[in-house]
């Protein structure tokens, strides 16, 4: 099982105990305080390391406990500091706060590290205290706490390409063909219940496929584990949409998984896309080809014919896309101030609906709005899908409640619809 998600439980050490001590010697009648201080409780550091690819990691462990620095001593010693507890995660792990959601930190780059809970300060032996007022001071401070929390990890991973699509397109079967990956192929939707990577080598330069487990209407309400697989899209630089040659209406199919990507994440909608229909050895994917290929290529999508199961057109594919990451820049996107969506915060999906000076209804709203914008009316399975969209955001109940009735119109954005059965 692909684990890409943990809560685990962190506490760094207490600081080391100052102490009160006077230096006692023989012929040495005034020796003064010499107390020495506590040393420093031990930090939790979370370091990145690209010899991880998953966080199973922290399936039985969940609790990392630093030590506590030890107290100090007689004749100026100080005890000595804890040594941090250093937990290695995959690269790609967004660190989050388990109860707030604030994102702590994105580790991306091997080697790349973050101070989790900070060790304790050491307390004050009474050594520090005297003054000339107070030669002989009887304090010393205790150790400062340490920091306890509960931190949430979720990776996303790292890869140059995202090969997504509706359930049984046949992304394994390309990746499997493309690199040495050996992901579970078989002849029904949902084979792939976890994302799974390949390295392809085109002109000594590596290329990290990710085939991202089939997409599914209502993926960005976290449908069919929607949430937990387009998160890993999030960090590639250009898709591959592959298209089922079989599929009853391959432009519905384009659509429906562009629209999901789209409500997820805004900026996943601008990520360049190879679009590819797959199957060309079948008799109805070459039938529909044509008009696939016309469709797009107006719509200004770069289009291509690949046949996974017999190798026809893949070679050139990896070619086109190693073409265009040439052309895309190569930093991966983080998450440092990525804004935090929790059930309450999530006003991107809230709505108003208000009447026109005609009696018209007006539904205003981010989500609703962007999904009416990226439906292709003139497609009758969009215009289905819209219709449940409608539903799941509850625009439909509040229209009722609200006393539309058929043959009144209603806007949404920049389009004027009539209100049917």
């Amino acid at each position: 099982m692909f684990f890409d998600e943990a809560v685990i439980h962190v506490r760094s050490g207490n600081g080391g105990d100052g102490v009160v001590h006077f230096r006692r010697e023989k012929f040495v009648p005034r020796g003064g305080p010499d107390g020495g201080d506590g040393g420093r409780g031990g930090d939790v550091i979370l370091v990145a390391t690209r010899h991880m690819n998953t966080l199973h990691a922290f399936r039985h462990k969940r609790k990392f406990i630093a030590e506590n620095g030890k107290n100090g001593g007689p004749f100026n010693r100080s005890g000595a500091s804890a040594p941090p507890v250093r937990i290695e995660v995959p690269l790609g792990t967004v660190v989050k706060d388990a109860h707030t959601g604030e994102i702590i930190a994105d580790l991306v780059e091997h080697g790349q590290a973050v101070v989790v809970a900070k060790g304790g300060r050491g307390g004050r032996g009474n050594q520090h205290f005297a003054t000339s007022a107070n030669q002989a001071p009887r304090m010393a401070e205790k150790g400062e706490p340490g920091e306890a929390r509960d931190l949430r990890l979720e990776l996303r991973l790292i890869a140059d390409v995202g090969i997504v699509g509706v359930p049984n397109a046949g992304k394994s079967t390309l990746l499997s063909v493309i690199s040495n990956a050996k992901p579970k192929i078989a002849p029904y939707p949902f084979t792939t219940l976890e994302p799974n990577l390949g390295v392809v080598v085109v002109d000594d330069k590596d290329i990290v496929f990710a085939d991202i487990p089939g997409l599914i209407e209502g993926a960005h309400l976290g449908a069919g584990l929607g949430h937990a697989f387009l998160r890993h899209v999030q960090r590639t630089r250009l898709l591959v949409h592959l298209l089922n040659g079989e599929s009853e209406n391959p432009l519905a199919d384009f659509n429906q998984i562009n629209a999901e990507l789209a409500l997820f994440d805004p900026e996943l909608a601008q990520k360049p896309q190879i679009v590819v229909l797959n199957k060309l050895d079948l008799p109805q994917a070459q039938a529909h080809w044509h008009s696939v290929e016309r469709e797009l290529k107006r719509r200004g999508y770069t289009v291509m014919a690949i046949s996974a199961a017999t190798g026809t057109g893949v070679r050139e594919l990896v070619n086109r896309v190693a073409a265009e990451l040439d052309k895309l820049p190569a930093q991966t996107r983080t998450f440092d101030q990525a804004p935090v969506y929790t059930i309450a915060e999530e006003a991107h999906k809230a709505f108003v609906i208000e009447r026109g000076e005609n009696g018209e209804y007006i539904v205003r709203g981010e989500a609703i709005e962007r999904a009416a914008a990226m439906t292709y009316w003139e497609f009758d399975e969009s215009v289905a899908r819209f219709q449940r969209i409608l539903e799941t955001l509850g625009i439909t109940k509040a229209l009722e409640e609200a006393g539309v009735q058929v043959g009144d119109t209603v806007f949404i954005g920049d389009y004027e619809l009539e209100w049917g059965e």
